[in-house]
């Protein structure tokens, strides 16, 4: 069973992507030659903010989701709080 990893990174403009992945080092050089995902082409490069801890691919979604709810300044906190 793979384990996910919920990551935050930080783009070109200032603005922030948060994902999940199974391995960091390729979404990371995905992200940075424009095919991660629709969101960060052209927004690249991008800077790793934040990685959270291995879990499910349940518990990395659920991660995912609260992140995502959450307001610039407290994605970094709620993503490093985990599991919850």
């Amino acid at each position: 069973m793979s384990e996910y990893t919920v990551y935050l990174i930080e783009c070109r403009d200032g603005t922030w992507y948060c994902g999940i992945t199974t391995n960091i080092e390729r979404r990371m050089k995905e992200h940075n030659i424009g095919v991660g995902c629709k969101y960060t082409r052209g927004r690249g490069p991008v800077i790793l903010r934040g990685l959270s801890e291995e879990m499910s691919h349940s518990e990395a979604l659920k991660l995912e989701w609260r992140v995502k709810k959450e307001s610039k300044n407290k994605k970094l906190d709620t993503l490093t709080e985990g599991r919850k």
